[in-house]
């Protein structure tokens, strides 16, 4: 085995937080990279301990498409050929894998991820993944701490105990489809991007990420009905508490935090309240505020709105703007202006 595979010292806090990112990644940067040995291959993923051995004749040819985060990495990898790999993730992390089709023919330590099942281990633990020709997967490696803080202060419920059991988890067909169509799309998104995702943007993915893996790997919790006066209540708080930090977006994990409520909870009081989403609302409720600011007589630039209704990003405020109200804000703000000077 690799010398670097078989290392035993202690893996230490910034193990952990270069597993969950990269070495000298740059945070919300994806990089794509083509491999055309299993060991540049092996090499190319960045933050594993691992070795690969090619076992089917032919030139491999391997792919990787990385998107490093702060908390979290998100990955796809395609390869030719059968392979053995010995891996480990370093630190306290987790990884998810998500084969993009299955057949029962890839293995995690001799254990078949047949149809709607991923693998799942933990860091400091090396493993075997046996992988068929013409293979793709996503992989999720998520700082621990991150993790367990997000099951007890947004969902508010346990992590599924089968994360730390076994190496293959059975989730289903349709949940697992939606999980592979949010990276695929997130991972796609990245790469056409000329520089690395905003802050805001990467909060808002990390975000969705958790949430999703949460819906695959969770318990099932027992959300009762609450009285329509309490739904009302959370709605109006939830309300009330983005109003007054409106110069940032405030994100669904920490309104949950603030209410503490599950996200499930206020999903479902929204859903029974305004019959949409929590981030749909807020983000509309931000807009209509940005809307009569700037169709009030001490309105100033454009960005100066957006910026504080907590829209950082112009061309996106502009893009959701005219969505909702069938025009630029640009335009709502030259109506005005004539408004005011035909008295």
């Amino acid at each position: 085995m690799d010398q670097h595979v078989a290392c035993s010292e202690e893996p230490t806090a910034e193990d952990t937080r270069r597993n969950a990112q990269g070495d000298d990644a740059l945070a919300g940067q994806a990089v794509i990279s083509v491999a055309h040995d299993a060991d540049e291959q092996a090499r190319n993923l960045i933050g594993w301990r691992q070795t690969y051995d090619q076992l089917a004749a032919g030139r491999f040819v391997g792919t990787l498409t990385e998107l490093p985060l702060d908390t979290m990495k998100l990955f796809r990898e395609s390869t030719s050929h059968l392979l053995r790999q010995a891996c480990e993730v370093r630190g306290d992390a987790y990884w998810f894998g998500i084969p993009l089709a299955s057949d029962g023919t890839a293995r995690v330590d001799a254990c078949r991820i047949g149809p709607g099942a991923l693998a799942f281990r933990p860091g400091n633990v090396e493993f075997e993944l046996v992988t068929p020709a013409q293979f793709s997967i996503y992989g999720v490696v998520v700082r621990g701490d991150v993790l367990r803080h997000y099951a007890e202060e947004v969902e508010r419920r346990p992590l599924d105990e089968r994360l730390f059991t076994q190496r293959v988890m059975q989730v289903g067909d349709a949940r697992l489809a939606r999980l592979c169509a949010l990276l695929g799309r997130r991972l796609d998104g990245a790469m056409a991007m000329a520089g690395p995702l905003p802050d805001a943007q990467r909060d808002d993915l990390q975000a969705e990420v958790l949430a999703a893996l949460f819906d695959v790997c969770a318990q099932p919790a027992d959300d009762a009905g609450r009285a329509p006066s309490m739904r009302r209540w959370i709605v109006e708080q939830a309300r009330d508490y983005v109003l007054a930090h409106r110069t940032r977006p405030v994100g669904v994990p920490e309104l949950c935090e603030q209410l503490h409520v599950s996200r499930r909870t206020l999903q479902y009081c929204f859903q029974d309240v305004l019959g949409m989403a929590p981030a749909t609302y807020l983000r509309t409720l931000r807009l209509n505020g940005a809307r009569r600011d700037l169709c009030g007589r001490a309105a100033g630039s454009v960005q100066d709105v957006a910026e504080a209704w907590g829209f950082w990003h112009l061309s996106q405020f502009a893009t959701d703007y005219r969505r909702l109200f069938g025009k630029r804000p640009s335009e709502t703000l030259r109506d005005r202006a004539v408004m005011v000077a035909v008295g």
